[in-house]
Parts: structure tokens; C-alpha cells; sequence
């Protein structure tokens, strides 16, 4: 992979790996910004390894589903709640006071999820095909459909639990 390509591949799958990794992690910036240089590092050692069975951004996902899956392991006990990082998610000019709390909350159901529904669901949010969720999570696209109607059923009633 040329020097070139490789920025190309950066740039166009950066922002995705980025909110993927914040997803993981309690929305705490620093340490989704060391794991996304972490994938972006893996993909460039590997990239020999990558054998056009899939698409590169479902390889790049994959990549990145593991690398936080990782990091989830070996901390544990981690569990911090950071402030949302308002520009990698939306345009904060567009939201509301209103929107904001509740796109925080979203976030707090989502990071009570197993590690599987949440990755599971932190893609659906990133709109990737629901075909390509299930290559990256290894499960059927049938089992996928149902796993996130059940989640965002999880999450539509932690969100009424909490009257928002």
C-alpha cells in the first residue's frame, strides 16, 4: 500500500472509526483517539493480510470492533462518563438543549449494551448495510435484523425509563 493510498483510506474512514471507538468507550475522547490511531496503525502493519473477501471499510471495521473490544477487557473496572464530543457526532448549531440531553442519555443506554449489542448497534447508527454489520460481527443477516430490533427495543425503553 503506497504512502498516498493508505492517507486516502485514513481519511475517508477516519471519522467513522473515531465515533465507532467513542462508542466503546464512554465517549472518552482520549482514549478513542489512542484506539483509533491503534487501528489505523494495525490496518497499515496488516494490510498484507487484507484478501478482498470483503470490502476494506467492512475490514477497517472489524479491525476497529476488535481493537475496542481489547480495550474493554483489559479495563475493566474503566467505566468513566465523558462529555459528548458534539462535533464528530452533529452539528451542534442544529440541536437543541433538549436534543443534546437526549442524544447523551442515548449514549448512556447504548454504553449499558453487551459489548456485542453495542457494536451491533454502533454500526446501524453509523448507517453501514446491515448485510456488512453481519460479516463484521460474524453472525447471519437474518440474525442481525433481529438483534437490532431487540436492541433498539432496549434502548427505546431505557429511554422511557428515564422520561426523556
Amino acid at each position: 500500500m503506497k504512502e498516498e493510498q493508505f492517507k486516502e483510506i485514513y481519511n475517508t474512514h477516519y471519522g467513522k472509526v473515531i465515533r465507532l471507538c467513542l462508542g466503546y468507550v464512554a465517549r472518552d475522547m482520549a482514549l478513542a483517539k489512542d484506539l483509533a490511531q491503534d487501528v489505523f496503525l494495525k490496518v497499515w502493519q496488516h494490510q498484507d493480510s487484507f484478501r478482498n473477501e470483503s470490502g476494506y471499510g467492512t475490514w477497517i471495521y472489524r479491525i476497529t470492533v476488535n481493537t475496542c473490544l481489547s480495550q474493554l477487557r483489559k479495563n475493566k473496572k474503566r467505566r468513566g462518563h465523558g462529555k459528548v464530543n458534539e462535533e464528530l457526532l452533529y452539528d451542534p448549531g442544529e440541536q437543541t438543549q433538549d436534543n443534546e440531553k437526549l442524544l447523551q442519555h442515548l449514549y448512556g443506554c447504548i454504553d449499558q449494551l453487551s459489548k456485542m449489542d453495542k457494536g451491533i448497534i454502533l454500526l446501524e447508527l453509523e448507517g453501514l448495510p446491515q448485510q456488512e454489520i453481519a460479516e463484521i460481527a460474524g453472525y447471519s443477516h437474518a440474525a442481525v435484523r433481529t438483534r437490532i430490533h431487540r436492541i433498539k427495543q432496549k434502548l427505546e425503553k431505557c429511554l422511557r425509563d428515564a422520561s426523556i
